[in-house]
């Protein structure tokens, strides 16, 4: 931490420069750089404050709908455990399999928020869809980053979005979050005094937490299952909890945006992390007949 605060400033693109062969510099989101900068110091004065950011409305009808279109047929067997949730229905590794969640990948205000959390060329760690069907029950609160085995409290090393592809409601599920919790040290889990608050939101809005947030998945007491889609990034020199080299196709990796491309793992933490035969990974593209 630096000057008290929770999410410190990051080394700027300067300072970390490019990899060694000087080919492919650092970048950053042109998108996200276009982001009202005052909104972006009220998001994360709240992020600071609560640990949590809920977000209205960011996706029309028509991209929800066109979401659901493409996820739903996708969506079969439930979860292995009460983690996953017996009564979950979960798809891994989603940017192999369609193209309708890319704008919640690389969502402008999602980018900007991460840009300002993490160093450059940080990772999409996972992408999955998770639907809470009628019956399921809440999930154990958890971090995120909690597998990553550094003494808290710290920055955070990793950040989710939940985004409501269905209305986030108090019965049918919606993730619940512990406010303040990116803050506790070590060993200090919620108790019955701890505050917990459900992330109630209308379709298309988004929930953004760091990866030291204490939150889960909410029951589903209603009638009806529950659809979200879920992003979480990471430091670019952490291991993902997917892996999207073996995941996703080269094809695929050639298809997506120069945003999405980085955040699977073809860029690099300066001066070498990351490559491939010491070479920039994008080589791998280029050699392919890809690029």
């Amino acid at each position: 931490m630096s000057d008290g605060k929770l999410f410190p400033e990051v080394e700027t693109l300067a300072a970390l420069g490019s990899d060694l062969a000087g080919t492919y510099k650092a970048s950053r989101s042109e998108a996200a750089a276009k982001v009202d900068p005052e909104q972006l110091a009220r998001d994360m004065r709240q992020l600071e404050e609560d640990g949590y950011l809920v977000i209205e409305s960011l996706l029309s009808e028509e991209e929800i709908a066109a979401i659901k279109a493409a996820l739903l047929p996708l969506l079969g067997h439930t979860g292995r455990n009460a983690f996953e949730g017996h009564s979950t229905q979960r798809l891994y590794a989603v940017p192999e399999k369609t193209r309708a969640t890319d704008r919640l990948i690389e969502h402008p205000r999602v980018l900007a928020l991460l840009d300002r959390l993490f160093l450059p060329n940080y990772l999409l760690s996972q992408c999955q869809a998770i639907n809470i069907m009628p019956g399921e029950e809440a999930q154990y609160l958890h971090s995120d980053d909690g597998f990553y085995r550094v003494p808290r409290p710290r920055p955070p090393l990793g950040a989710a979005t939940v985004w409501a592809i269905d209305d986030f409601t108090e019965e049918n599920g919606a993730t619940v979050v512990v406010p303040g919790s990116h803050t506790w040290p070590d060993g200090r889990m919620p108790g019955a005094g701890d505050r917990q608050i459900k992330a109630v939101m209308p379709a298309g809005s988004v929930v953004f937490y760091p990866g030291t947030l204490w939150h889960g998945g909410g029951a589903n007491r209603s009638a009806a299952p529950r659809l979200a889609v879920t992003c979480q990034y990471c430091e670019p020199w952490l291991r993902t909890q997917e892996n999207y080299f073996l995941s996703l196709s080269k094809e695929t990796a050639q298809s997506v945006s120069e945003d999405m491309r980085r955040m699977l793992g073809y860029s690099i933490y300066p001066p070498f992390m990351g490559m491939a035969n010491g070479m920039h990974p994008k080589r791998v593209l280029e050699e392919s007949g890809l690029s």
